[in-house]
């Protein structure tokens, strides 16, 4: 199915917090989005060659507006500079989405965890939690309070939400937090990589498939040894060779096939693929263990082969 691709309006922008900006979106016309659900991402096409991933923070049931929210990364790729200084209201951007890698599985009982801007794809999490009667909690972290988006939208949850700046209480308490693993209970948690790693680590205790995570940056793994290997597109009829020293996304746009993909790093899921034959060497940041060992899908941008020869649905 194609996805959804539209330019849409800067309708307004918000400063949701010190070095961040919320962004709502709504089509030119007063068209219908199309429809969406917690821990949903659109892809941002902000100028030739400068595509971006943003979280949709606003409300599911508003199918006229999506807002994002965009951290100020001085040291970026130029994202994030880019919607700062040159996006203002009234000017038209191309989205498209959404697509979902991080959904919200039915539970009665939550743990919310954030760090910085990974508050964004929790904000309707929570909602959607609250609306089905489920126990949840919120430790939400950031350098300081005034750099942390949301907290007064924050504030309608009293004391489900914890807030917890570092330059008041220090890191997170994850081993509190965490302590007491139980069957009925999910955890999601976004933000940076060092508190998703910490998070991991403590939940190696907890029941298979409790947690739930989403990076923003590629998650630091051991390197594997690049061999070339066989790659037969199933329904274009190409047998291509991918050399060592290539992904096979680029060995595919190289033979004239038109494939989506966006981040080029394993963290998107845009360029998600369906693997009919052969085993997947997987390098991403999105797929769960449990996808993984599947491996009826693979992320063309970053993963290769375990062997040598893939059939993959392109």
């Amino acid at each position: 199915m194609t996805p959804y691709e539209a330019e849409l309006v800067v309708d307004r922008r918000d400063v949701a917090a010190d070095g961040v900006l919320a962004l709502s979106l709504r089509h030119p016309l007063g068209e219908e989005l199309p429809a969406w659900e917690p821990g949903a991402h659109i892809d941002v096409l902000l100028a030739p060659d400068l595509e971006r991933q943003y979280s949709l923070c606003g409300d599911p049931a508003d199918r006229h507006t999506w807002r994002i929210a965009v951290l100020r990364e001085p040291d970026g790729r130029g994202g994030s500079a880019h919607v700062h200084e040159q996006l203002t209201a009234d000017d038209k951007v191309r989205v498209r989405g959404p697509r979902n890698h991080f959904a919200l599985a039915t539970a009665p009982r939550y743990r919310f965890i954030a760090g910085g801007i990974g508050i964004t794809p929790i904000l309707p999490m929570l909602a959607a939690a609250e609306a089905t009667g489920a126990e949840w909690t919120l430790l939400y972290g950031g350098r300081t309070r005034d750099s942390m988006a949301f907290t007064e939208e924050l504030a309608r949850y009293g004391d489900k939400v914890r807030i917890a700046p570092q330059d008041e209480t220090g890191l997170l308490d994850l081993d509190t937090a965490l302590a007491d693993p139980a069957s009925d209970t999910l955890i999601y948690c976004c933000g940076p990589g060092p508190l998703l790693d910490a998070v991991e680590a403590r939940c190696g205790v907890w029941p298979k498939g409790a947690l739930h995570v989403e990076r923003f940056e590629p998650k630091a793994q051991e390197p594997g040894e690049n061999t070339e290997f066989e790659v037969v597109l199933e329904r274009s009829g190409h047998t291509l060779t991918v050399p060592a020293d290539v992904s096979v996304l680029d060995t595919v746009r190289a033979a004239g096939v038109e494939v989506l993909y966006s981040c080029t790093e394993g963290t998107c899921g845009t360029c998600e693929t369906d693997v009919i034959e052969g085993t997947p060497d997987h390098r991403d940041s999105v797929l769960t263990d449990e996808e993984r060992e599947a491996g009826e899908t693979m992320l063309i941008c970053v993963s290769r082969c375990a062997g040598k020869r893939l059939v993959l649905d392109l």
